[in-house]
């Protein structure tokens, strides 16, 4: 199976093409893919409990959530606040993940 990174940078707020676009992440982890949606700039708003239910079935789905520290804090988003399995993680983190050779990514 393939390895998959996926950015979202928009968030719910800016309409349907989030939760679109989580789908395709969920559709990937659902077919046995290995998939990390990382959230950054106002798409970390996905990662506050209720606020993308496609989120929440990707990671009961096996998908991993990743939460950018720094535009969570730039939105006075603690991690206390957002949902329990995601995982705050640095630029350095996101840059190793991308240049691994197996790992296909898609930022929208």
């Amino acid at each position: 199976m393939t390895d998959h990174l996926l950015i979202e940078s928009g968030g719910p707020q800016t309409g349907p093409a989030c939760e679109r676009f989580v789908g395709d992440a969920v559709r990937l982890a659902g077919d046995g893919h290995r998939v990390v949606l990382f959230l950054v700039e106002n798409g970390v708003t996905a990662a506050l409990p209720g606020a993308s239910p496609a989120v929440a079935t990707l990671l009961r789905d096996g998908g991993e959530l990743w939460v950018d520290t720094f535009s969570a804090a730039q939105r006075a988003l603690p991690a206390a606040d957002l949902l329990p399995d995601c995982r705050m993680v640095e630029m350095d983190d996101v840059a190793a993940r991308l240049l691994e050779p197996e790992v296909r990514t898609v930022w929208h």
